[in-house]
Parts: C-alpha cells; sequence; structure tokens
C-alpha cells in the first residue's frame, strides 16, 4: 500500500537520487539531514510504495510456505514544509521520474497543504521556475496565484515565481475536497498529516 509519512534519514539516499534527476540545483545529502534531524521548523515527508521480491521463493521458502524477504519500500515522491510564525512554505517536492503522472506529487503537497492549514498558518508559499508550466498548472489546481517574479533566483539564472495561496473557508475546504479525492484513488495510509513530528511533538 501506498504510505506517506514523516521523512527519515534512511530515506535521504533515495530522496537526494529523486531530487538529483529532478533538478540542477538539487540540495546535498548533509542539507536533508540537518532537515530530518536538526531543524526546529521542518515537516519533510515521503510518498513510499511496496517493492516487490526481486528474487523468485527458493525451494525451501515455498516448502515451508514463507515468501521471500520483503524489500524496504521505495520512496517515489517527497516533499519539505517549512512552518515559521503564520507563513508555511514549500521549501522543495518532486516525484521519481518512474512514477509521475499517477498523482504522488499531488499528494504530497495535498498532504503538505492540509499539514499547513492544521498547524494555523496564514498562507502558502514557494517558487517555482518561470519555465515548469507542468509544476505551475498543478499549484494553480490547488489553488496558488502568482505573486511575485523574482529575477535571478536560480543559480543558473532563471526566474522564479513566487507562488501563494491564502489561508480562506474556500481554500480550507478546497484541500479537504482534494485529499478526500486522492484517499478514493489511490488509497493510502497516512501517517504525516494528523500525525505529531517525531521530534517536534
Amino acid at each position: 500500500m501506498i504510505q506517506l509519512r514523516y521523512m527519515t534519514a534512511a530515506d535521504v539516499p533515495q530522496v537526494v537520487a529523486i531530487d538529483r534527476a529532478s533538478f540542477s540545483d538539487a540540495w546535498s545529502a548533509h542539507a536533508y539531514l540537518y532537515e530530518v534531524n536538526e531543524s526546529r521548523v521542518s515537516y519533510m515527508l515521503v510518498v513510499t510504495m511496496p517493492v516487490e521480491p526481486d528474487v523468485p521463493p527458493t525451494l525451501l521458502d515455498r516448502l515451508l510456505g514463507r515468501a521471500p524477504a520483503a524489500a524496504p519500500p521505495q520512496v517515489v515522491a517527497y516533499g519539505g514544509l517549512w512552518h515559521i510564525a503564520e507563513e508555511a512554505h514549500i521549501s522543495t517536492i518532486a516525484t521519481h521520474p518512474q512514477w509521475r503522472g499517477r498523482k504522488l506529487g499531488e499528494l504530497a503537497l495535498v498532504a503538505m497543504l492540509q499539514k499547513s492549514w492544521l498547524r494555523g498558518a496564514d498562507y502558502v508559499v514557494l517558487e517555482v521556475r518561470v519555465s515548469n508550466h507542468v509544476a505551475q498548472a498543478l499549484y494553480t489546481k490547488h489553488g496558488f496565484e502568482v505573486f511575485d517574479r523574482r529575477k535571478g533566483y536560480y543559480r543558473d539564472g532563471e526566474d522564479a515565481f513566487d507562488m501563494r495561496l491564502l489561508r480562506t473557508e474556500d481554500s480550507l475546504r478546497a484541500t479537504q475536497a482534494a485529499y478526500d479525492a486522492l484517499c478514493a484513488q489511490l488509497v493510502f495510509e497516512d501517517a504525516y498529516t494528523l500525525a505529531p513530528h517525531p521530534r517536534l511533538g
């Protein structure tokens, strides 16, 4: 089953691999470890999928009626959320290239929105490359609007759109409706949205 949960240090190698496959200015493993182990404002998450055994059961396994040892679940998407005073900031989000188009990145986004509202944020902000129309479409779908354009925001000189979603009765209802729809479509276990942070409570 798909699982949504807090990121751990053990997830970082898989997260870094997805980050490097997704962005030219990927974060380092050290940066992710800081977010997971030390930051007082970070609510990092992963979306995982079970992995089918890559070897068939042995004769002994079959005779004893046991399955081969299960591999650890695979991280297929991740996200980073900072909550500072009235602001929630989506710091990073990506889906493994092989798992794109299956609403897993959208699940990460909506879960972070839910977490933001539950923590009392007044608005959610994120930055996105002006050339990343796919991501912009996803954010717009969930109510984000362009607030500003940040010149030369990325290391390669590309501008970023500062996109924001304000806390209103309409945005709260829309986020809940999106979450409910994803629950029906994906059937996942959520150990993030309502769960206390393992370090911050």
